[in-house]
Parts: structure tokens; C-alpha cells; sequence
């Protein structure tokens, strides 16, 4: 049985891996040179193997496709019959050109995007100079006293903005539950620029996100650097750029996932949610594959000696 997690200071029991499914918005004009269309059946087996295998959230943003991805989440929950209320859906505000004032509104949209499935989670993503975080944080207070959400969170803050963050809702007698940060073995910056030690001393969740690093820790673009050709020149060039640096922790992680019967990405997972109970990740999905390496890497137990491996080679990469 899967242990849950509980997401810094709230009442949110989480698995440790959730599932980012922002990828549900592909296909649409604006992202189909991106994110490829999901077939809506695909959609809904991501769902249901996901809630079967023991995950039970999903992340998705206003941003991505203008809600599209939370439409379609929606809709795969629809046909799960009451087996969708295990779900649980975290979602963000876009904060791009808007004032903390907007933040009621947009939540509202973002409700009649999911509708019937309420919001647990809502995070504000990206600080931008338009509104202070102070001023955005009692706009998200104002939805936690009203009983519209169960927890506030951010992402991509650094140490002194998940302060700012922190104190302002402590005014109003709340916390921060969660800070969605990039983490996994090829950037682990977060260890080293204060924003885990920052978030410990706070008592905030991490969510990592990217936690197979676009996919180069699957070793898939090692074995077959052909398929780079099939992703768009933007993505591609930056992965080219990390398939020769990143050989090393890929050759270890190929080795350990053939001592355990299991896949590099499953391990590169379990390597990240063994690094404490307050950190989890939300690998993406856009077919039912991605889904099972998440439901194995909460199900694979490393060695400690595997896990210091993993940890000498990625830190020897890093410096």
C-alpha cells in the first residue's frame, strides 16, 4: 500500500508521485508543434491507471492551453464513476500581465473549467512584478477562509520569496503547504541556493516538477538519439546539449534498474522521493507508460548503497 504524504502545514494526503497532465492541452493551435493531441480514450486510461496504481493527484495550470488541460482532466474523472472522488486536483493562477485582484475571478474560471471536481490545491506560479506577494497571498488566504480550497502553494519562488509568502499567510493564520521547484539528478540546485533548507526551516512541501529531466533520465534519447529528430528544434537543441553530460548518472541509473528488474526512469523517481517525506514529484503524462514508471518508483525500495551512487555521480556531474 502506497504511503501518503502530507503537503507541508495542510490536511492534503498526497501519493508521493502525483501526475502532471498538462500535457492533456496538446493538439491545441497554439501548442500542437509542442504538445501533441491526446486521444480522449488515452486520456482517460492515464486517469484510471493512475488512480488504480496508487496516484492519487494531478497538476495541471490555467496557463497551459488556457484550461484546456483542466477540461480534459474533467472529463476523464466523468466516466470513473465514484472512483474519481479519490482525485485529488491542484492547479495554478496565471500571473502574467494580471494583478493579484484578478486571482478571484480566475480561480472561479478555473472551477468551471473542472466542474463538477473542486480545487484542492491552487498555486501561484512565478513571481512577477505586477502585484507584491504579500497582496497575492491574502488574495489566495481569502479563498482558504472561504472554504474554497484546502491549500495554498507556489512555484518557482526562492528563499526569500517563500518567506515573504509564509509570513503573509501567517498573518491570516495559514501557511504555505507547497513550492513546485525544478529537482532531479541532473539539477539540484534547490540543495544548494536555500530553497530546501529554506523550506524545511518553514515546513513546506517541494513538488518537483520535471523530475525526469524532459525525459533524458529515462535513457531513451541515449539508446535511440534518432528520435530527437521527432521533437521540436527548441527542445531538441537542449537536450542534445545534455545527452553527453548526462551519460554517466544514465550508465548508473541503466545499472541499478537492471539489478532491481526495473526501468532508469523508475529509479531516477525513487531516488528523488527518498530524498525526505516533505518532497514530491509530478512527472508528466501523455501515454499510460509514463504513468507505470510513476506507480513503480513508489513501489521500488533502493539500497542505501544504491542511493549514495546515485548521489556521488550526480554530484560529481554538478561540480
Amino acid at each position: 500500500m502506497i504511503q501518503l504524504r502530507t503537503l507541508g502545514n495542510s490536511d492534503l494526503e498526497v501519493s508521493p508521485i502525483g501526475l502532471g497532465v498538462i500535457q492533456f492541452a496538446g493538439g491545441s493551435r497554439a501548442l500542437q508543434a509542442v504538445l501533441p493531441a491526446i486521444p480522449e480514450k488515452d486520456r482517460v486510461e492515464i486517469v484510471i491507471t493512475a488512480l488504480e496504481g496508487g496516484i492519487n493527484w494531478f497538476d495541471t495550470s490555467e496557463l497551459i492551453g488556457a484550461g484546456r488541460s483542466e477540461e480534459y482532466l474533467a472529463e476523464a474523472l466523468d466516466g470513473l464513476g465514484e472512483f474519481n472522488q479519490q482525485a485529488i486536483i491542484a492547479t495554478k493562477w496565471s500571473p502574467y500581465l494580471r494583478f493579484a485582484g484578478k486571482i478571484k475571478k480566475a480561480f472561479h474560471e478555473r472551477l468551471d473549467k473542472l466542474d463538477p471536481y473542486p480545487i484542492s490545491l491552487y498555486q501561484v506560479p512565478n513571481p512577477t512584478p505586477f502585484s507584491s506577494l504579500k497582496t497575492e497571498m491574502n488574495a489566495m488566504a481569502d479563498l482558504m477562509e472561504d472554504g474554497k480550497i484546502r491549500a495554498i502553494g507556489v512555484s518557482n519562488f526562492n528563499p526569500d520569496q517563500m518567506r515573504q509568502a509564509h509570513a503573509a499567510l501567517k498573518k491570516r493564520e495559514l501557511g504555505l503547504a507547497s513550492n513546485q521547484v525544478q529537482y532531479n539528478l541532473l539539477n539540484r540546485q534547490i540543495e544548494f541556493n536555500g530553497v530546501l533548507e529554506t523550506a524545511r526551516e518553514l515546513g513546506i512541501s517541494l513538488i518537483a516538477w520535471a523530475p525526469l529531466a524532459s525525459g533524458i533520465l529515462t535513457g531513451k534519447f541515449h539508446k535511440k538519439p534518432e528520435i530527437l529528430a521527432r521533437i521540436p528544434s527548441v527542445r531538441r537543441k537542449r537536450l542534445e546539449k545534455q545527452l553527453e553530460t548526462s551519460r554517466p548518472v544514465i550508465d548508473v541509473l541503466g545499472e541499478i534498474a537492471a539489478k532491481y528488474s526495473s526501468e532508469p526512469a523508475q529509479v531516477a523517481l525513487a531516488w528523488l522521493i527518498n530524498q525526505g517525506k516533505d518532497i514530491v514529484a509530478v512527472p508528466g503524462a501523455s501515454r499510460v507508460g509514463h504513468v507505470l514508471e510513476g506507480i513503480g518508483a513508489m513501489n521500488l525500495s533502493l539500497a542505501d548503497e544504491d542511493m549514495h551512487r546515485l548521489n556521488d555521480v550526480s554530484h560529481r556531474l554538478l561540480h
